[in-house]
């Protein structure tokens, strides 16, 4: 039995291709393998949104050019980065044995187990049987509701690569998320480039209300939303999330930036009234649902007045946790053109100063807590520290912040325990207590 390895990169969406391939490959007969070293076949799901994702997939394409060299493995090189510069990889990369774009998943196989060194590359998206091997742990798990997108903001070439937003329908995101259920998936993370404009496509209309309803009723604890724009996030959307228990109080907005001159180069569709006004209506509504956003620092003319405005914005708190990007040119995109380009040590040191900032923010939002008893699901142990760790419903795996806790009998990691928080800072520590 063939062996095959798989190395994911980058964002979640692609981590969902990334379990839908190596289902293929386990229907087809593959043993999969965690360890590169014990592969016959190593897939390389690479990334290629901003430079430092390039940067990783490169070193790890030659990392494992390393491990194949004076075997019999295949290196197979698939995903974003494939199917932008397949061809220049191709030329530059002998290495690999094969570069597979994002449309052409369907034929992996086949191509794995063809004699001939390959660059495959279909234009139309198609489809195939998409199972699933999670490779998340096992109580939650990522549903890709859909793929490409249609907002072609200034700096992003996600739709030169994913191409135009297409709608997963609602049945069939409803018999996999059954699936996922039914595997023992607890929380149902909801991703695409942009969850708010999900089914306009497909129906004529935003649908993602619908969706949600149509899910709530499978046996998940929680059913997390991320990447909505803030657009299209209306007072129904922001009701439901606070009425329905199972929809997690935590909304992921992009938000990029909050000066208008800045938004409107990135053309991005709302302005700082907008964003602020949205803001209100949601903790308005129910300040318990934590909004996390992302920015991008150092756009092109991007003027210390520019930054100063969106450094005061993320000062006054309004954003319950916070990534910060410095932006790199993308070929081919509109901002590519654009003059006045920021310093590389001035970005730098713009995602200091906010990174600073909204880390205060979270010290300071994280006091509410104090003597307060939550339900935390528990995900690990951190030995350094000598105690359990997990994340509360206004905590997104992996990118937010983690609640460290101890307990006096044993715990099962992926269930939810009651927490008494008694310290708080970056990250909250507390005690498991019955109730």
């Amino acid at each position: 039995m063939k062996k095959v390895g798989m190395v994911s990169l980058g964002c979640d969406k692609n981590r969902v291709d990334s379990e839908n391939v190596l289902f293929t490959f386990k229907k087809a007969g593959y043993k999969i393998v965690q360890d590169g070293k014990d592969a016959d076949v190593i897939l390389i799901n690479t990334c290629a949104f901003i430079d430092k994702a390039k940067e990783e997939s490169i070193d790890t394409i030659l990392e494992f050019a390393a491990l194949k060299e004076g075997t019999n493995k295949k290196l197979i090189v698939l995903g974003c980065l494939a199917e932008r510069y397949g061809a220049e990889l191709e030329k530059s990369m002998p290495e690999a044995d094969a570069f597979v774009g994002i449309n052409s998943y369907h034929d992996i196989v086949s191509i794995v187990e063809s004699d001939k060194r390959l660059l495959v590359k279909n234009e139309k998206q198609t489809y195939y049987e998409k199972g699933r091997l999670l490779t998340t742990p096992a109580h939650y798990a990522y549903l890709k509701i859909a793929d490409g997108c249609d907002n072609f903001c200034s700096y992003c070439a996600i739709p030169f690569i994913r191409g135009r937003y297409r709608s997963t329908p609602i049945e069939e995101l409803v018999k996999e998320a059954k699936s996922l259920s039914e595997q023992g998936v607890k929380e149902l993370i909801l991703v695409a480039q942009d969850t708010t404009r999900y089914g306009k496509d497909l129906y004529g209309r935003y649908a993602l209300k619908e969706l949600l309803s149509a899910l709530i009723p499978l046996d998940f604890v929680k059913i997390r939303l991320m990447y909505a724009y803030p657009e299209l996030i209306d007072d129904e959307l922001i009701d439901m999330l606070s009425a329905e228990d199972k929809l997690a109080k935590y909304l992921d907005i992009p938000m990029q930036h909050i000066d208008d001159g800045v938004l409107k180069r990135m053309n991005r569709r709302s302005d700082e009234k907008k964003i602020r006004e949205l803001i209100k209506r949601i903790k308005s509504r129910d300040s318990d649902i934590a909004i996390r956003s992302s920015f991008i620092v150092g756009f092109p003319g991007e003027s210390e007045e520019e930054f100063a405005k969106l450094k005061a914005f993320i000062a006054e708190g309004n954003i319950d946790y916070a990534g910060f990007f410095t932006y790199s040119v993308e070929e081919g995109t509109a901002a590519a053109k654009h003059t006045g380009l920021v310093p590389k040590r001035i970005k730098a040191k713009r995602e200091q100063i906010l990174s600073a900032i909204q880390s205060q923010n979270i010290e300071n939002n994280h006091k509410k807590y104090l003597g307060k008893t939550i339900s935390v699901i528990y995900e690990g142990i951190d030995y350094d520290r000598g105690m359990f760790y997990g994340r509360n419903e206004q905590n997104s795996p992996e990118i937010d912040t983690k609640i460290l806790f101890t307990a006096d009998f044993p715990l099962d990691i992926g269930e939810y325990y009651n927490v008494k928080i008694t310290q708080t800072g970056f990250n909250l520590e507390g005690k498991v207590v019955e109730i």
